[in-house]
């Protein structure tokens, strides 16, 4: 399969990767027709996809399996009136449902809008009026559901309609048939309808199950005429929004190919292997690690759904179930370390990545330690596909974002637009002048203003400021907002965090800047200590020393502030933006 969209697999150096990669974009491609399809009817009993949960049900789904279970889908959503252009969100956590009904949106050329379970109703008001909505599948939680009725109510008493048209619920392993989980979600919002002033509870779309309608839907399906181009919008993304309101990320039909080297030679994966990613399907990071590339180079997609994360359950899973890369946020790995490592086998897991956030260095070493595998840290965005990476033809350097991948002309630019030099801090930049890589988004959904505000003059602007060393390894050092500049200093809270995490007292932390009379801005530390600590002066000017010992004097945090918890966006990205806001910065 991957030999139909590349041009060589096989490199001697990154500087051969770099020259002589690229993709073959076909006419009008379509990953579920011309991928999965093909897959189903070349490879039909190999595995694609490994589903188990915290209560002990698993399942496994080959190629022909997940033919079959998208046309259903395909079949119920156009009996829906669902077709070409539609906006369709999913919120389906990390159900086994998730990958049909994406695969049987892209078969119909809607656009799939992947979303959290965690959005609250102001969050899915937003959503269905940003993206005119038109069908929401969710899984089959009531409270989550009883949010999906009063957005839908909201919206009609605020504008008299509303664009949903139709809801469907999927219904989990463990729901026993009898249950009605479209009635328990009636019930809540009956309760709660009369205080919110939506008055008594009147569904004027009602809720469909989608896996009894699935399992009677025909279960074959032509691909529509015309059913997409390459421009055609497949994916919105709203992303985290740790600085604002969330954006929406357009990604067309090309998409999915720029994946090819995210699991091909970041994440390493083995033609017939198993791959765990982990991510909720709502967030972009389930796309780089839980579908495209993983299917298109030849591996299986391994899911674990869980609600609580458990450090242990989750190693024991992926040991059990024989992983053989694995993609997780440098938080699961600072929880991992924290195991007993050495009652694990480790032996058929070949390969281990981490993204999301930057990797602190000391994480890198005890897992490594732990477990005899290194970590390739790889960066990119929900409007990106992997843009810098610790490639597998050279040692990965620990703490390191990497460098650049092929197709991507990246750059670091100061404030007055010239190139950086060695060392230099300035923010990085995606030139598109002579080329846009391939899955770079398109714009931001219906904001031509917003998208012109990022990607001018022929370069995308990523917002995040890193170094580049003699090597041309970058080096993260934090968003452009969040640099503190204090005393002529420029100082990155990357840094100043990952001194403040190697003190066995910090369990999490964020720094930011507080207006300051004398420094123009003070370094602030927002800390959350381990269990076992206690805050006290003396551990405040601990702090402060060990990070003066740690980093440079000056980047020491002349303010400490002890709590119980950071606000955090529904992605779990902290938001220092309203830490700031709190301190009047």
């Amino acid at each position: 399969m991957i030999d139909r969209f590349v041009s060589r697999t096989d490199f001697s150096s990154y500087e051969d990767f770099c020259e002589n990669f690229s993709v073959k974009v076909p006419e009008n491609f379509n990953f579920a027709w011309d991928v999965m399809e093909a897959l189903a009817a070349e490879t039909p009993n190999k595995r694609a996809l490994v589903w188990c949960d915290e209560r002990g049900a698993e399942a496994e789904y080959t190629y022909e399996d997940i033919r079959r279970h998208s046309n259903q889908a395909a079949n119920v959503l156009r009996a829906a009136g669902i077709s070409k252009g539609d906006p369709v969100m999913l919120i389906l956590k990390r159900r086994y449902e998730y990958w049909p009904v994406l695969l049987a949106l892209h078969k119909l050329g809607a656009v799939a809008i992947p979303a959290t379970h965690l959005l609250t109703t102001k969050d899915i008001v937003y959503r269905i009026k940003a993206a005119d909505i038109v069908s929401i599948v969710c899984v089959d939680d009531p409270e989550l559901m009883a949010k999906v009725e009063e957005s839908e109510q909201t919206i009609r008493q605020e504008a008299g309609d509303c664009s949903l048209r139709h809801k469907a619920f999927v219904r989990s392993v463990h729901t026993p048939s009898a249950d009605n989980p479209a009635e328990k979600a009636q019930a809540l919002f009956a309760q709660t309808a009369g205080a919110l002033s939506l008055g008594a509870f009147a569904s004027a779309v009602p809720w469909a199950d989608f896996n009894a309608l699935s399992a009677q839907a025909p279960d074959s399906l032509q691909r529509p005429p015309n059913v997409n181009t390459n421009s055609d919008s497949m994916l919105l993304y709203f992303t985290s929004g740790t600085t604002g309101m969330p954006k929406m990320v357009s990604h067309n039909w090309v998409y999915p190919l720029g994946h090819i080297v995210t699991a091909l030679y970041w994440q390493r994966v083995q033609d017939g292997g198993l791959h765990y990613t982990v991510a909720d399907t709502g967030w972009a990071k389930a796309a780089w690690g839980k579908i495209y590339g993983q299917w298109i180079c030849g591996t299986a997609v391994f899911v674990y759904d869980y609600d609580r994360f458990a450090p242990s359950a989750m190693l024991d899973v992926i040991v059990r179930h024989k992983v053989n890369t694995f993609c997780a946020p440098p938080t699961l790995y600072r929880s991992f370390i924290k195991e007993d490592l050495s009652r694990y086998d480790f032996s058929a897991l070949k390969n281990c990545m981490a993204a999301g956030e930057p990797l602190n260095p000391e994480i890198y070493e005890k897992f490594l330690e732990g477990t005899g595998r290194d970590l390739r840290e790889g960066y990119g965005q929900t409007e990106l596909t992997l843009t810098l990476c610790n490639f597998p033809w050279q040692e990965p350097r620990p703490g390191s974002l990497g460098r650049p991948s092929a197709g991507y002309d990246v750059d670091l630019l100061k404030e007055d637009g010239s190139s950086c030099e060695t060392g230099e801090e300035g923010q990085i930049v995606i030139r598109t002048d002579r080329r846009k890589p391939v899955g770079m988004f398109d714009g931001y959904y219906r904001d031509q203003e917003l998208t012109q505000s990022v990607w001018h003059d022929g370069a995308y602007y990523t917002g995040d400021i890193a170094r580049r060393d003699e090597d041309g390894y970058f080096w993260f050092v934090g968003r452009s907002d969040d640099v503190i500049k204090s005393s002529g200093y420029r100082i990155g809270p990357f840094e100043v965090e990952s001194a403040l995490q190697e003190h066995p007292s910090v369990l999490e932390c964020a720094v930011t800047g507080v207006p300051d009379a004398d420094r123009g801005m003070a370094v602030k530390a927002t800390v959350i200590l381990a269990k076992g600590w206690e805050a006290s002066e003396e551990l405040k000017v601990e702090l402060q020393n060990h990070v003066k010992k740690t980093t440079a004097p000056y980047k020491y945090p002349r303010i400490v502030e002890f709590v119980s918890e950071l606000p955090k966006t529904i992605s779990g990205k902290i938001r220092r933006v309203q830490i700031r806001a709190g301190d009047g910065a």
